[in-house]
């Protein structure tokens, strides 16, 4: 074990880099098993730093050669990188070092994927290509040269031409090193073409495997339509003469956005109607969006450290959520952003993996690109825009481009913007950077003599080293409602500073129905006593639509809750309001699939735990399937209407209406399938001319124990279409009876399609199985030892996606004695790995430590 295996960086010892960099040169000659790299870097002493030593970063590095200015130089080598004597004033290094593509199945720095040469800089990847000093805050124009017979070598910027074997790029914007790439294969095009608002043309090419170029016009029409939003809504031109983008099959993330060459994973960016989901459609969109977004708020202006991550991440985020609010639709992509930042950010806040948006320190920084840094970052620039107002926000954002652009930032040239343009303070606002965990915000409430008062108390739990928290600034949105659903006080905005804030709203006909935290703006948990009439009434007529939706998720999870806890039979008011807003046909189609699906198991689980009581992911599964059944048999009649009416025949499009009404098509199939022995399934499956039919129906087919024959020829008719296989591996486990699904992803493992080296696959078959709660969960232990010897054998191979799964045990210690026994022998298990990874190593110690 290296120290650096175990070394934890702080944010309290940054020190600006010792050398800055003027210029880079890169020729690569390339080849799978010895690809030479040689680099010149012009290097000057940086005046702000006291250090001297002269340090590059590199890994897995074979050093052939290096000089200083033409001379020959032997460096001090050690695991992380070199050292070595350097002059005074600025001067010029060069090397030559050799490595391995082909080895390289960790995905981080250049390796091989299907016979194609792949870069992934971000975070620390460029030390695994050549010696230099990898880290954000040292930002230089870089020139490419590549040397390779292949059809097609890319790399960053503006294509200085092809000559022979020899390509050339130059990308005049500097750049840290993460946002450095190569790409070389063998390719078809999807080219189109965008002209700016000042009149630039600008090429744009998505780079594909044979057989994949039916799959990207989706893909490009959404590049356009995001870079004409940026213009529009935040001022922001595209600043080359191409924009390129490579679909890649092996990739540990969604996408990258590397300056004028993203490169994405595959299932960011191929698309038709026969393969990919509506829900695949709209991630695309969303993902083309972000990683475009990224060339303003990521690339022209970076993060100075790891520790401003959600600097760039955050914003991106934010931004993409406001495009896709205009482009889908801002009420249901309210919920949808919401609902996944409590599935996965709130989990992650309540429990061993909890750190602020801005860490204080870390081990190996791939393990804190996380929901906190991405949503909860996101949530904190929204509460901003709410505070400060949405003409005030865009002058801030103006003056940040204008201040910041070329520039490697933090958390603080941020805020100081918002500071200058409004004159506020923001220095307690700064404390959502810094605390960890989810405030809850509890609500007491009198009426007397038309007068409502109203008393907010803000608390944020201890989380792993923070026991003290701070007030927060909160904002909350509140409206208030009459008892017939007419609105009495509409929306305006409660800001809570203090541990405890009273306000009182006068003039009131009666006892009023409050609407709080409307639009959720805020990230807190509400904590409020309601009653079912109230929940009733807010359901069928609040003017917030995000509100109507916590309706009834809370009538859902009461319903649940009181069925798990007391031997409850399913409340048929429940089933009896959710079925009135299903056949409301003045609410968008899409709100009505969103507001009645039942909460999540993992959602009625958590809530268990607030209150005292340990949840039974078995249980939770049969109350869930007990009460869908009900709803169902209750309302099959209004289900069957529904399911007719919005089944939307002619050529499939992707457009947000058309989504909508096959969203609420498929919830009224999944209800209907429950009761009806699946006749309609079958149907749907049989007729079904695109993968939003074919796939739910199957889905309902497995389900429903009448999945057998239908499995096998949905892989005989796709087995060609790696994407949608990756799909027929993860339906197979999440879909099927819980107490099967180790036997079935045991056989799946043995399937010649399945493999460890593609995220894609790993993720759509293990994944799967662990976020399938009454599967994973089953009282055997089966799948946390599955899990666990997949996570074993795949740490070899690629660290850093086995970290990232290994979240799936992020909640053991809410489960009953024995799950958190097998579930600590198997994190234990893990930890007992020789050579267990860097990456893994922290995240198995970090929730061993809950």
């Amino acid at each position: 074990m290296t120290v650096r295996d175990t070394q934890t960086i702080f944010l309290a010892d940054y020190q600006p880099p010792t050398f800055l960099v003027d210029h880079v040169a890169l020729e690569f000659t390339l080849h799978p098993t010895a690809t030479r790299v040689r680099s010149t870097v012009k290097f000057r002493k940086n005046p702000d730093s006291p250090v001297t030593d002269f340090f590059l970063h590199g890994e897995n590095l074979n050093l052939l050669s290096a000089y200083i200015n033409g001379v020959a130089v032997s460096p001090i080598m050690t695991d992380s990188g070199l050292t070595c004597d350097v002059p005074e004033t600025p001067f010029i290094w060069q090397s030559e070092v050799e490595i391995d593509p082909s080895a390289n199945t960790s995905l981080s720095g250049l390796y091989m994927s299907n016979g194609m040469f792949c870069t992934q800089c971000e975070a620390e990847g460029f030390r695994r290509i050549t010696y230099y000093p990898d880290r954000p805050d040292v930002m230089a124009p870089f020139d490419v040269t590549i040397h390779s017979d292949l059809p097609y070598a890319l790399s960053n910027g503006e294509p200085l031409g092809r000559e022979g074997d020899t390509s050339r790029w130059q990308d005049p914007w500097p750049k840290p090193a993460y946002l450095f790439a190569l790409v070389g294969g063998t390719f078809e095009i999807f080219s189109d073409h965008f002209t700016t608002a000042s009149g630039k043309p600008v090429d744009l090419n998505i780079y594909v495997r044979d057989g994949d170029q039916d799959k990207c016009a989706f893909a490009m029409e959404a590049l356009k339509i995001s870079m004409a939003w940026d213009e529009q809504v935040y001022g922001r031109e595209y600043d080359l003469s191409v924009f390129n983008i490579v679909a890649v099959d092996d990739f540990n993330m969604g996408a990258m956005e590397n300056k004028g060459l993203n490169i994405f994973n595959s299932s960011a960016v191929l698309a038709s109607a026969e393969t990919a989901l509506d829900a695949n459609f709209e991630r695309i969109e969303a993902i083309i969006a972000h990683e475009y977004f990224h060339n303003w708020t990521g690339n022209r202006i970076t993060c100075r450290d790891w520790f401003q991550l959600s600097l760039k991440e955050g914003l991106t985020v934010f931004r993409d959520q406001q495009f896709s609010a205009d482009v889908r639709g801002a009420d249901v992509r309210r919920i949808e952003d919401v609902s996944a930042l409590r599935g996965r950010q709130f989990r992650e806040d309540n429990g061993p993996l909890a750190h602020p948006v801005r860490p204080e320190s870390f081990v190996e920084i791939n393990n804190f690109y996380t929901a906190t840094i991405y949503e909860k970052g996101a949530e904190l620039i929204r509460m901003l825009r709410i505070l400060v107002g949405d003409a005030a926000y865009k002058t801030a954002l103006d003056l940040y481009f204008d201040r910041h652009d070329g520039q490697a930032c933090t958390i603080e040239d941020w805020l100081q913007v918002f500071t200058d343009t409004t004159e506020q303070d923001f220095s307690q606002f700064k404390l959502w950077y810094s605390q960890a965990g989810t405030p809850r915000v509890t609500v007491d409430e009198s009426f007397s003599d038309g007068t409502y008062y109203l008393t907010l108390r803000q608390s944020t739990p201890a989380t792993p080293g923070q026991a003290d928290k701070r007030p927060m600034v909160i904002p909350v949105a509140m409206g208030l409602l009459n008892e017939d659903g007419s609105e009495a006080v509409p929306t305006q905005l409660l800001i809570l500073t203090e541990e405890s804030q009273s306000y009182s709203f006068d003039g009131l006909q009666g006892r009023p129905i409050p609407s709080l935290l409307r639009g959720f703006s805020a990230p807190v948990i509400l904590q409020r006593s309601t009653t079912k009439a109230e929940r009733l009434i807010l359901l069928a007529f609040d003017t917030d639509m995000f509100n109507r939706y916590e309706a009834s998720r809370e009538l859902g999870r009461a319903v649940l809750i009181d069925m798990l806890c007391n031997t409850a039979a399913p409340d048929p008011s429940y089933s009896e309001a959710l079925l009135q807003v299903l056949a409301d046909e003045t609410l968008d189609p899409a709100f009505r699939a969103i507001c009645c699906a039942l909460p999540s198991q993992d959602e009625v689980a958590q809530a268990l735990v607030e209150l005292g009581h340990t949840p039974d992911p078995v249980a939770i599964h049969d109350a869930h399937h007990k009460l869908s059944q009900h709803l169902a048999g209750s309302g099959l009649y209004v289900l069957r209407r529904l399911y007719k009416a919005h089944s939307v025949n002619g050529p499939y499009t992707p457009d947000a209406v058309s989504c909508g009404h096959r969203a609420l098509a498929n919830l009224a199939l999944r209800y209907i399938s429950l009761v009806d022995d699946a006749a309609l399934a079958t149907e749907q499956f049989a007729a079904a001319d695109n993968m939003t039919l074919q796939m739910p129906a199957l889905g309902n087919l497995v389900r429903t124990g009448h999945g057998d024959e239908a499995v096998q020829k949905f892989y005989s008719q796709w087995r060609h279409e790696r994407l949608v296989i990756d799909k027929w591996f993860s339906l197979q486990v999440s879909s099927c009876d819980p107490t099967q699904a180790v036997a079935i992803a045991t056989a799946l493992l043995s399937h010649p399609d399945f493999t460890l080296k593609n995220p894609n696959r790993f993720r759509a078959l293990i994944g799967a199985l662990a976020m399938t709660p009454a599967a994973f969960h089953q009282p055997d232990g089966g799948a946390y030892d599955l899990v666990v010897d997949q996570l074993i054998a795949l740490d070899d191979l690629n660290p850093q996606l086995c970290a990232r799964i290994t979240t799936v045990f992020e909640t053991w210690k809410r489960y009953d004695s024995n799950r958190q026994a097998m579930m600590k022998a198997a994190l234990l298990r893990i930890a007992a790995k020789p050579k267990l990874s860097r990456d893994t190593r922290e995240m198995v110690s970090r929730l061993l430590q809950a």
